[in-house]
């Protein structure tokens, strides 16, 4: 394991590094304007605990910054920020540039996987235009596939969606005896059941300075929010499967929301036989969030992999 640094800030290449350009987003996407606030300290902003504006707001970004003509999800479905999100792609592009002697490799060459992809397509949508990856996109849900192919189709974007049909696996079904990837993603379900999703509603609500609310200013699904076990259960899943597809994945990584979680996750990872795995560490204003990595192949077979790819 490499040594780790702690982030303050947004990656370099994140192009929301200095904020929101309110001006700049509502030209892009008009309909921003009636939820634009003016906060105590006199900038712009939105009201977050208002779901509307927050899916408003993430149709402008992603129209001003990354040429999405058309996002739009049932309000039910998770609304990611887009910042954080974007944020894991490109410390995974770092991931993959330090394997290609310090270049990021792009094109649709470079194969990524995005398990738990949801309705929102968030990843493979900001990750085409940022680095031209060719993204599939895993979810158990149909309903959110249905959606996802929709945005994709409508804007005209060549990214491929797989239905999970089976809760019990995550690679199994998806990760065919031909394919190979690059890198595998992950957002998994935080929760470990329905009742904490309800109690970390009404901790947001609160933080926000609301009264308890049952909608959830992100949205999100039962099977985007929880499963048995919550994400430390998923994540352990996830390694102990990815040994089966160990030859055909350079990098599996996923997201962990509760630092806790990562003594646990690195035991497991020590009854794989893995060859290097990386935790690392990225942050959103004073939310600290990371990934874990890990990969089969050494690092010079990883190299010439990626030459292969070039």
């Amino acid at each position: 394991m490499t040594a780790r640094s702690v982030r303050t800030k947004l990656h370099p290449r994140n192009q929301h590094l200095n904020g929101y350009d309110f001006e700049l987003l509502t030209t892009q996407h008009p309909a921003l304007a009636a939820f634009i606030i003016i906060t105590p300290a006199g900038t712009k902003s939105i009201d977050f605990s208002d779901n509307k504006a927050v899916k408003t707001l993430n149709q402008a970004l992603l129209k001003a910054h990354y040429n999405i003509d058309f996002w739009d999800i049932p309000e039910h479905n998770l609304c990611p920020p887009i910042p954080g999100r974007v944020d894991y792609i490109h410390y995974l592009a770092d991931l993959l540039a330090a394997d290609n002697q310090g270049q990021t490799p792009t094109g649709r060459q470079v194969k990524v996987l995005d398990i738990g992809t949801g309705a929102n397509l968030v990843y493979p949508l900001t990750g085409t235009h940022e680095y031209r990856w060719h993204f599939t996109g895993s979810d158990i849900d149909p309903a959110a596939i249905k959606i996802a192919k929709q945005i994709a189709q409508f804007n005209g974007l060549k990214i491929t969606l797989k239905q999970q049909k089976n809760a019990a696996h995550i690679f199994q079904g998806i990760i065919n005896s031909k394919d190979l990837y690059h890198l595998t993603l992950c957002n998994p379900p935080f929760h470990a059941s329905q009742a904490d999703a309800v109690k970390g509603s009404e901790r947001k609500w609160k933080n926000l300075g609301k009264t308890p609310h049952s909608a959830l200013n992100f949205g999100g699904k039962n099977n985007e929010l929880w499963c048995a076990g919550g994400e430390l259960q998923f994540i352990s899943s996830m390694i102990t499967e990815s040994a089966a597809v160990a030859e055909q994945v350079i990098w599996f990584t996923s997201l962990v929301s509760k630092k806790e979680h990562l003594a646990t996750l690195e035991q497991a990872l020590s009854q794989q036989p893995i060859a290097e795995y990386k935790i690392v560490d990225m942050a959103q204003g004073q939310k600290v969030s990371r990934f874990i990595a890990w990969s089969y192949f050494d690092k010079s077979t990883r190299q010439q992999i990626c030459a292969e790819f070039e």
